[in-house]
C-alpha cells in the first residue's frame, strides 16, 4: 500500500514559497501519528522545507542533484527508486511537493487528505482528484476553533 498524504485548500493549494500557508495543529497531530514509524517519502525541496528529518521515521529523499546528501535520511534520484527503497514497509507516505505528488498519482493506491475549507493564494497545488480513479471512503469534518483557525476535514481517497 502506497499513501499519497497531504494538506490542501479549496483551491488545491499546497504551499507558497516552499512553506504551508497555514497552521492547523489538529492537522499536524494526525499526520505525526498516521506516519510514525514509516517511511516518508518527499522531494528535496519538502526536505528542505522542514529543515531536518522528522524523528521516528525513515526519510526518503528525491533529487536530481546526484551529489547531494542529507544526514540521516536515503537519498534516491527518483520515485521509483524510493519506492523500492521503502519496499520493507507495508505502507510508505508520499509528503510531496507538487511534482512528487503529480508522478505518485499514478503509483499510490490511497489518498489521506486534509481539506482546508478555505482558498489560499499559492504556488504549489496538489493535482486534480479523477473521482473514476478514487472513490472517498472517509471522512470526518471539523470546525476551526480557538486552534485551528479554518474549517477542515480529512479525508481518505482508495484507488478504484
Amino acid at each position: 500500500m502506497i499513501t499519497i498524504i497531504a494538506a490542501i485548500a479549496e483551491n488545491n493549494a499546497l504551499g507558497k514559497d516552499n512553506q504551508l500557508i497555514w497552521h492547523l495543529p489538529a492537522d499536524l497531530k494526525r499526520f505525526k501519528q498516521v506516519t510514525l514509524n514509516h517511511h516518508i517519502i518527499m522531494g528535496r525541496k519538502t526536505f528542505e522545507s522542514l529543515g531536518k528529518p522528522l524523528p521516528n521515521r525513515t526519510t526518503i529523499i528525491i533529487t536530481r542533484n546526484k551529489n547531494y546528501s542529507a544526514k540521516g535520511c536515503i537519498v534516491v534520484n527518483s520515485l521509483k527508486k524510493a519506492i523500492e527503497a521503502s519496499k520493507n514497509d507495508e505502507n510508505p507516505y508520499i509528503l510531496g511537493g507538487a511534482e512528487i505528488y503529480k508522478q505518485a498519482m499514478e503509483i499510490a493506491d490511497k489518498l489521506d487528505l486534509t481539506f482546508v475549507h478555505h482558498k489560499f493564494e499559492a504556488d504549489a497545488f496538489f493535482p486534480v482528484i479523477d473521482t473514476k480513479i478514487w472513490k472517498e471512503t472517509s471522512r470526518e469534518d471539523f470546525k476551526a476553533d480557538e486552534k485551528n483557525k479554518y474549517n477542515f476535514s480529512f479525508v481518505t481517497f482508495e484507488r478504484k
